[in-house]
């Protein structure tokens, strides 16, 4: 169910200048309840602190000019930083704090490793600032504000859909139909709401028999994928269809991303198998045209605009003394408090709904044209 507790990247805000007064946030954890009470805006062009992590996918990069030059033009200094993936979390840690210290008013965070920002955040509300937790939902404080992401939940369960949709539509008579899960990394509060959601459509059938999981392997801790990192699905895969499939069909895999995706579907080719049903994530490139190619069966389609025009207008609100437009107060808690949410709709592409779904997109649209 979506009342998990969801982690992964955040987008929270806490309002910028201090007021007197108490804070009304009751966290019990590491987070604290002192601190300045955010205050009743802040003055136009101020600082805007945005902290990402590295750049494993190609929407992390797109966010990153998106942010600059939207916060830019609606009258703010951005400070756009990314934790390099050579570095531990502590990178994104100084660069929260550098940002704190030359005084930003807002700190959006897209975060490394959502359970390791808590001091950082506490420190931003310490100071005054704004914090917005941005795709991945900081975790173990009270000090988050506010959450902007995609609703992930609905992401993982449109995966699960689409992986029985394209294995009933290639072999409509087959049971049980032989698959194997595949999970993001562990560091990223988001790869278990991912697997959630999937698994919420998929294990009824693995109960029942629709489904087969050869290897055994159905626990986020056996899925998992480190650092997301493309060598490592593509290793795993390679295990998994020698240990299990020699003889065996392999019908489907659940991959939670489209980079993920492109790792496995080598590593079948690899193995001369025939490329059994692939969800995806993300849209990128490179997936959408290996679903236009009929290789990878679907992705999902998160348009990174949006969500950063959304964090923008957040940050607007916030600095005007106003509350930002939220649509969930109750399912998105952090271990200590239900943090206000606005959620965007997630789509699920194929071949066949492609060129609906990417009209528009000067990159994608014409990828879809045959």
């Amino acid at each position: 169910m979506k009342k998990v507790i969801l982690a992964s990247t955040a987008i929270a805000a806490i309002a910028a200048l201090a007021l007197a007064g108490c804070s009304s946030r009751g966290g019990t954890s590491g987070g604290s309840s002192s601190g300045a009470t955010p205050a009743a805006g802040f003055p136009a062009g101020s600082s805007i602190g945005v902290a990402l992590p590295d750049k494993t996918s190609e929407n992390w990069v797109l966010a990153g000019q998106l942010f600059t030059d939207g916060l830019t033009n609606a009258g703010f200094k951005p400070e756009v930083q990314y934790a390099p993936a050579s570095n531990t979390v502590a990178e994104q840690q100084n660069q929260i704090t550098s940002m704190i210290t030359n005084g930003a008013k807002v700190i959006i965070i897209g975060a490394k490793d959502a359970a390791q920002l808590s001091s950082q955040v506490e420190a931003a509300k310490q100071a005054g600032a704004a914090v917005i937790a941005y795709d991945r939902l900081i975790v173990n404080t009270d000090a988050v504000d506010y959450y902007l992401a995609y609703d992930n939940f609905k992401v993982g369960q449109l995966q699960g859909k689409a992986l029985l949709d394209g294995m009933k539509a290639k072999d409509p008579s087959k049971k049980p139909y032989n698959i194997e899960l595949f999970s993001g990394s562990p560091d990223d509060n988001n790869s278990k709401v991912f697997f959630n959601g999937a698994m919420d459509v998929l294990k009824p059938k693995i109960d029942d028999g629709t489904l087969k999981v050869l290897s055994g392997q159905t626990d986020i801790s056996q899925t998992a994928t480190q650092g997301w990192l493309a060598q490592n699905a593509q290793s795993r895969m390679d295990t998994l269809l020698s240990a299990n499939y020699a003889t065996a069909s392999l019908d489907g895999v659940l991959s939670p991303n489209d980079n993920l995706a492109r790792a496995i579907i080598t590593s079948v080719k690899a193995h001369g198998k025939p490329i059994p049903i692939v969800t995806g994530q993300d849209s990128e490139v490179e997936s959408v045209k290996s679903i236009m190619a009929g290789e990878q069966y679907m992705t999902i389609n998160k348009d990174t605009a949006k969500l950063v025009a959304q964090a923008v207008k957040t940050v607007e609100a916030l600095q005007k003394g106003k509350k930002p437009e939220v649509n969930d107060t109750k399912s998105y808690n952090n271990g200590v408090k239900v943090v206000p949410t606005f959620l965007l709709t997630p789509v699920a592409v194929t071949k066949e709904n492609a060129a609906e779904a990417y009209k528009g997109n000067a990159t994608l649209e014409p990828l879809t044209k045959q």
